[in-house]
């Protein structure tokens, strides 16, 4: 029986070296041990703490973590991922080097008989008005061209410096409320499994037969959804489960 994997939240770019070396081998070992031919790998968003590719050119600090997602489909894993806050510049290089289905918005699937409301989950919050302005802004093509200007080295450098200040505001005490009221009201919709990401706070909420499911992150938790043989769980990497 087939899996179905959802991961989000790696950041991988983020901090010292060696903190990514160490979170880079956990996720590659993750991509090559977890993943079997015949499973969906559902990738989240902000997998990379940023994310922009130039007619000829992919960022190098990525790459054992981009030999391992092509393994992935080498072995006959789809993989599907769907774009988060920081990793929405996504071009061409996924679909065509790794068969990568690349979503940017929510999608309502079915898998294995059961209803799921899959996205990322940015700009779910109530508060995020101002949020939602700033996507459509930084999505719209005019921006994109501007910043495809740019040197790669200077563009990485912008970006990163601006993802470093965004880490550095407080956590909103009425998140997980928010994001349980919207999974909920996907439930009454008819939808029984929601699953999203976005807060780094790995999360399992059932109500009946409905899930909903945060990922958490691979920055802290390492954990990471998994929906096999019509039950969602939620567990961790390497060993043991987070639920």
């Amino acid at each position: 029986m087939s899996s179905a994997y959802f991961i989000s939240d790696a950041h991988l770019g983020i901090g010292t070296a060696a903190f990514q070396d160490r979170r880079e081998k956990i996720l590659v070992d993750f991509l090559d041990k977890a993943c079997r031919p015949g499973d969906t790998l559902y990738i989240l968003g902000d997998l990379f703490d940023f994310w922009f590719e130039y007619a000829s050119v992919i960022p190098c600090r990525f790459f054992r973590t981009l030999v391992a997602l092509e393994r992935c489909r080498s072995r006959g894993v789809k993989i599907r991922y769907f774009t988060g806050n920081h990793d929405f510049w996504l071009g061409s290089f996924f679909p065509d080097r790794l068969g990568a289905e690349i979503r940017t918005e929510p999608l309502k699937t079915r898998i294995s008989g059961r209803t799921f409301w899959i996205g990322h989950g940015d700009g779910i919050m109530k508060r995020d008005r101002g949020y939602r302005l700033l996507k459509r802004v930084l999505r719209n093509r005019a921006a994109v061209s501007a910043y495809r200007c740019l040197h790669p080295d200077l563009a990485y450098g912008i970006a990163l410096f601006f993802s470093r200040l965004s880490r550095n505001h407080p956590a909103f005490p009425d998140r997980d409320r928010d994001y349980l009221e919207f999974a909920e009201s996907r439930f009454d919709e008819g939808v029984d499994c929601v699953v999203m990401a976005h807060t780094h706070r790995p999360l399992l909420h059932r109500r009946g037969s409905c899930v909903y499911l945060n990922t958490g992150d691979w920055i802290r938790h390492f954990t990471y959804g998994r929906f096999r043989n019509g039950r969602l769980s939620l567990e961790k990497w390497p060993v043991g489960r987070a639920d």
